[in-house]
């Protein structure tokens, strides 16, 4: 089983040079058609960022207690890597529904398919990257050593998304009902994980409930981005919560994998 799972990261390391090629055409031909084309892919984003800012900062009027920085940056920092999460998990769910007639091709290896979606994502993350460091810039904030580590976090981002990714693309193609829990369940953990609130503030005195909900892996992720541009700390400072982020996503990875490479002589046959 360990050799069949250890397979799909050589084919997409085989096939790097057509995932570049279908990633980018994903991304181009999304808004294919519409007069503004990609930039819809942005727009979206940057609207919804200033309505959270709008309501929890003027609205409610929230704050980023001992921080320090305006609430635009706390928001900012958390809740990009969840935008790069969201999108690339329901690309990578429907990729095969939406390829499918690339899966009915005997010669074309479907194995790709999740990472070419988790990749058109990851474009638009770049760009909402350098977004977050230009406004940062913009209060004062300029880059440092501590930024390289959004290479790293963004890769923690990568794997685990291409490991459920994986897992829910195989079951979607027999349960098409999958992609509207995945959605509810996207909607629940955006409050589940510390982006409109301050985890510091919000959990003093719940220590049972913090570290419950540090089991959720984009806490580590969005806490990272977090450490990152604001509190300036490396990953390697917090290694317990290091090392159960990679036995998480590294789990999912081989059940994932596991179970594609079970149903995906049914792919075919079902689409």
């Amino acid at each position: 089983m360990i050799r069949s799972i250890l397979s799909l990261p050589a084919d997409i390391i085989r096939n790097r040079r057509l995932i570049a090629k279908l990633a980018w055409n994903d991304f181009r031909t999304r808004y294919a058609g519409s007069y503004l084309g990609i930039v819809w892919a942005f727009i979206q984003p940057i609207i919804t960022i200033l309505v959270y800012w709008f309501v929890f900062s003027v609205g409610f009027r929230a704050g980023t207690g001992d921080l320090g920085i305006p609430f635009v940056l706390y928001l900012v920092a958390g809740i990009v890597p969840w935008f790069f999460f969201q999108d690339g998990l329901i690309g990578g769910t429907a990729s095969l529904l939406e390829y499918n007639y690339l899966v009915k091709k005997v010669v074309f290896n479907i194995s790709v398919l999740p990472v070419v979606k988790i990749l058109s994502a990851a474009v638009v993350h770049c760009f909402f990257v350098l977004f977050t460091i230009i406004l940062y810039m913009g209060y004062g904030h300029f880059p440092d050593f501590y930024y390289l580590q959004i290479i790293y976090y963004s890769g923690c981002t990568f794997v685990l998304i291409l490991g459920i990714s994986y897992f829910t693309c195989s079951v979607v193609v027999f349960f098409r009902d999958l992609s509207q829990i995945i959605s509810i369940l996207l909607q629940v953990g955006i409050w589940l994980t510390p982006i409109m609130w301050v985890a510091e503030d919000a959990l003093a005195g719940h220590e049972t409930l913090a570290r419950i909900l540090k089991f959720n892996p984009m806490y580590y992720i969005v806490s990272g981005y977090r450490d990152t541009f604001v509190k300036k700390e490396w990953f390697f400072m917090h290694p317990m919560w290091t090392l159960y982020f990679w036995i998480f996503a590294l789990l999912c990875l081989l059940a994932g994998g596991h179970v594609f490479k079970k149903l995906r002589v049914h792919f075919a046959d079902v689409l």
